[in-house]
């Protein structure tokens, strides 16, 4: 068996989570725990003795809290932070405190895999490998979305809609919110109420009555407006997958 590459610091003022954990956690070999904190002070402390590569950081901690934890630490300064909580309701504060992902207890050992694969490709690769992702909550916890899995949002009244391999997910924001997060990363307007993941262009197709369509790579097909059209389409041109 190879040696642990990386070093893991587990804070949760519940033993049981803790213990949770570690057993999620056997199976990647790679990965070692160094050490385990019951409290957000005890963690400020452990970043700097231990400098730990991965945080699994509970949010609801006394004295001092998961958010103050990464305010005070600052998040640049930070190892790759995964949030674990009981509570959805954290969900946008972890994406802009630029967690690397966002658990929900009890944790299910298919979800926890797919957090530790995020996770390998972030340390093997560094932090420029991060997946930029949206974070929904929804009646069942929270859903990482990376963005790259995203085919297209709709507006959808003061709300919008994030359409994912086949599934559609409703977020508490507007359209124009979100096109302020991702429109820097490969996000484009087709039309007042679309915003459509340029590199899931599969084409740019005419119909006979002379509206343009913009044909996803899941079969969708999103209009494109008529004062977009140059636009949009010089962007799926120039698209970078």
């Amino acid at each position: 068996m190879s040696a642990p590459k990386w070093k893991v610091l587990v804070a949760d003022d519940e033993p049981a989570a803790r213990r949770g954990v570690r057993q999620l956690l056997a199976p990647f070999s790679q990965f070692a725990i160094v050490g385990e904190c019951r409290d957000g002070r005890e963690v400020l402390v452990a970043l700097d003795s231990l400098k730990p590569d991965v945080l699994f950081l509970d949010i609801q901690m006394p004295e001092v809290d998961g958010f103050e934890v990464i305010r005070r630490k600052s998040p640049e300064k930070m190892p790759a932070v995964v949030f674990l909580t009981a509570y959805d309701q954290f969900a946008i504060r972890a994406f802009e405190a630029e967690a690397q992902d966002y658990l929900l207890k009890p944790v299910t050992e298919g979800r926890f895999a797919s957090t530790m694969k995020r996770l390998t490709r972030r340390l093997t690769e560094g932090p420029s490998a991060r997946d930029k992702s949206l974070i929904v909550p929804t009646a069942r916890g929270a859903v990482v979305i990376p963005l790259h899995e995203i085919d297209w949002i709709e507006a959808a009244d003061y709300y919008s809609r994030v359409w994912s391999n086949g599934r559609s997910y409703l977020m508490r924001e507007s359209l124009d919110a979100l096109e302020k997060k991702v429109g820097g990363d490969g996000f484009a307007r087709a039309h007042r109420k679309a915003l459509v993941r340029l590199s899931g262009v599969r084409e740019l197709r005419r119909t006979s009555d002379g509206l343009l369509l913009a044909v996803l790579a899941n079969g969708s097909r999103i209009p494109v407006s008529r004062r977009r059209r140059a636009t949009f389409a010089a962007a799926v041109r120039n698209k970078t997958s």
